[in-house]
C-alpha cells in the first residue's frame, strides 16, 4: 500500500488534472526518499504522464503573482517568493497536496551552516563558490523579499519568509524547476520532479511539445514505506502499460478520457528508452560532474566519468613565479593571449579543466609551454606575431622548428606537442600545489571510511565523494605527466642510439 503522503498527492493530481500511466508506481522509502519505478514494461515512446500548465507552481500561477511581478522579481528569485507563499498558506494553498510531499528543503551545499561549509568542502571545487553563495542569497534575501513583509497580503506571515525560509525554499527551486515556456518561464512541475537523476542514463524525458514535433536528438533535461507484499507482487506481473488517463491507483472508478499529447497548454513525461517492470525510471539533469550535481542538487554519483577538476590561473602564475620573474611571466601571458587563448572563466576566477582521466585542457599546456620557452624562441614567435602573422601560422613555426611537426598534424595530436618535460614536470608541481588544498587527510584515508559503509550523514557522505573523485583525477594528472615524461625520456635514450650508431658506422 502506498505511504498516507503519496495517497493524498495521488488524489490531489487527480482534482488537479494531472493524468498519470498506471505503470508508474510512487515508491516512499523513509532512508531514499522518493523514487518512480515501472510496474510493467516500458516501450520507448510510450506518455506515462500529462500534466497541465495550470497544475503547476509558477510565479504566474501562485496567489502571489502581482505582489511579485509589481516587485520585480523574476527567475529563481520570484519562484521562491511563490513557493514560500504558497507555503504559508498551509492547506488553504491550492498546491497544499503536492507540497506535504517535498521536503522541507533539499541538502545543497548553500543550506548548510558555515561550519559544514569550510570542514566538509575544505578544498573541493565548491568551498569558495558555496560561501559566495551564501553571501549573495542573504543580500538577495535582504534587498528584495525583506521589504515585501510591509505589503498587506504578507502582514504577519513574516515567520514564513525570513532568511531560512528563503534558503529552504530556493534549494527547492534549484532543484527541481523545470522551464515551462516562455509565459510561465521557470516552475515547479508535480510529478515530474519524482524522477530522480542518472548521469547519461535518461529513461523519461520531460517536454512541453508532442513527442511526434519533437527531434530525434531529445537534449537532456537541465534543472534540474515499505511496499506491502501487493504492491511486491504488482512489480512482476507481465502486462501492457496503460496509457495515460487510466489511472486506478485512487477509489475513484472514474476512468479519464485518454490523452491525445496535442494539447500546447500540457507537459508530458515520454520514455526515451525500454524500461522493464520492476526497474527505477531515471530522469537527468545532464552530463555533469560530481561538484555541480552537489551543488544544485545535493548529491553526489559515486565514480562519476564527468567529474574535472579546476587549475586556477592564479595558481599557474603561483607556480611561474616560483621559477622566473613576474616581468617573464607577464610577458609570456601577454604573448599567450596574443595567440588566441584563453581559460574557461566563471564570474572572475579564470581556470583550466582537468578532465576525469587526468587529461589537461589544451589552453593549459600550450600555456605552460609558453612560459618554459627558451627566450630566443619566445623572441622569434613574438616578432612574427607583430609582423602580421596569424597565431596559427606563428604557432605552426615554432613547432616545426622545433619539434618537426606540421600545424596540421596538431590537430590530431594537439596535445602530445607540448608534453615537453618541463610542462610535465610544471604539471606535477600544479597537481601537489593543488592537492595541498585539502584537509590534512589523505585520499586513503577518505576511501577507507567511504569503503566502510559506516557513513550516514549524508552532508558528509556526498562532501566524501566529491572529495576522493576531485583527488583522484589529481592522481590521474599525475600519472598522465609521468606516462609522457617516461615516453619522452624513452624516446630521447632511442633518439640518442641511433645517433651513436650512426656516428660509428660514419666512422
Amino acid at each position: 500500500m502506498a505511504s498516507r503522503r503519496v495517497r493524498a498527492f495521488k488524489r490531489w493530481m487527480s482534482s488537479h488534472g494531472i493524468e498519470y500511466s498506471d505503470a508508474l508506481h510512487i515508491k516512499d522509502d523513509p532512508e531514499r526518499g522518493i523514487s518512480v519505478v515501472a510496474l510493467c514494461d516500458l516501450k520507448e515512446g510510450d506518455v506515462v504522464a500529462a500534466i497541465p500548465k495550470t497544475a503547476c507552481l509558477t510565479v504566474k500561477t501562485s496567489g502571489a503573482c502581482e505582489i511579485i511581478e509589481a516587485a520585480g522579481l523574476g527567475g529563481t528569485l520570484g519562484l521562491s517568493v511563490a513557493l514560500m507563499y504558497e507555503r504559508s498558506l498551509g492547506e488553504e494553498s491550492p498546491w497544499a497536496g503536492y507540497l506535504q510531499l517535498l521536503p522541507h528543503q533539499e541538502c545543497v551545499p548553500f543550506a548548510w551552516s558555515l561550519a559544514e561549509i569550510d570542514s566538509l568542502l575544505c578544498g573541493t571545487e565548491l568551498h569558495k563558490i558555496v560561501e559566495e553563495d551564501k553571501k549573495f542569497i542573504y543580500e538577495d534575501w535582504k534587498e528584495y523579499i525583506r521589504s515585501l513583509l510591509d505589503l498587506a497580503p504578507l502582514k504577519g506571515k513574516a515567520h514564513f519568509f525570513g532568511v531560512e525560509e528563503y534558503i529552504a525554499a530556493k534549494s527547492l527551486v534549484a532543484s527541481r524547476s523545470f522551464e515551462i515556456d516562455d509565459y510561465h518561464e521557470y516552475g515547479m512541475v508535480p510529478l515530474a520532479d519524482l524522477f530522480n537523476h542518472k548521469t547519461g542514463a535518461e529513461d523519461v524525458h520531460f517536454s512541453s511539445v508532442p513527442w511526434h514535433q519533437e527531434s530525434d536528438h531529445i537534449d537532456d533535461n537541465d534543472h534540474h514505506e515499505d511496499e506491502s507484499s501487493t504492491e511486491r507482487s504488482d512489480l512482476n506481473r507481465e502486462v501492457t502499460a496503460p496509457p495515460v488517463g487510466k489511472n486506478s491507483s485512487d477509489s475513484s472508478d472514474t476512468e479519464h478520457s485518454s490523452y491525445s499529447g496535442d494539447d500546447p497548454s500540457v507537459l508530458q513525461m515520454i520514455m526515451v528508452k525500454e524500461v522493464k517492470a520492476g526497474i527505477e525510471i531515471f530522469n537527468t539533469y545532464g552530463l555533469v560532474g560530481n561538484a555541480a550535481l552537489l551543488h544544485r542538487y545535493g548529491f553526489t554519483e559515486p565514480e562519476n566519468s564527468y567529474d574535472i577538476v579546476n587549475i586556477d590561473l592564479e595558481l599557474v602564475l603561483q607556480w611561474s613565479s616560483s621559477l622566473f620573474s613576474s616581468r617573464h611571466a607577464r610577458a609570456r601571458l601577454s604573448l599567450w593571449r596574443r595567440l588566441g587563448y584563453s581559460g574557461c572563466v566563471s564570474q572572475s576566477s579564470e581556470y583550466f579543466e582537468i578532465a576525469s582521466d587526468g587529461e589537461p585542457q589544451i589552453e593549459l599546456l600550450i600555456l605552460l609551454y609558453i612560459m618554459l620557452m627558451p627566450e630566443d624562441t619566445f623572441h622569434k614567435l613574438d616578432l612574427s606575431l607583430s609582423a602580421g602573422e596569424s597565431y596559427s601560422e606563428a604557432l605552426s613555426k615554432i613547432l616545426s622548428e622545433k619539434k618537426n611537426v606540421a600545424f596540421e598534424k596538431t590537430l590530431d595530436m594537439s596535445k602530445e606537442v607540448f608534453f615537453t618535460e618541463g610542462v610535465c614536470d610544471a604539471l606535477l608541481s600544479l597537481a601537489d600545489v593543488r592537492e595541498s588544498f585539502y584537509a590534512s587527510r589523505s585520499k586513503e584515508d577518505d576511501l577507507e571510511v567511504l569503503r566502510s559503509g559506516s557513513v550516514q550523514d549524508r552532508k558528509f557522505y556526498h562532501s566524501l565523494v566529491l572529495r576522493v573523485s576531485e583527488r583522484r583525477i589529481m592522481e590521474n594528472l599525475r600519472k598522465n605527466a609521468a606516462t609522457h615524461m617516461q615516453s619522452l625520456k624513452t624516446a630521447k635514450r632511442s633518439s640518442m642510439r641511433k645517433r651513436l650508431k650512426r656516428s660509428m658506422m660514419q666512422n
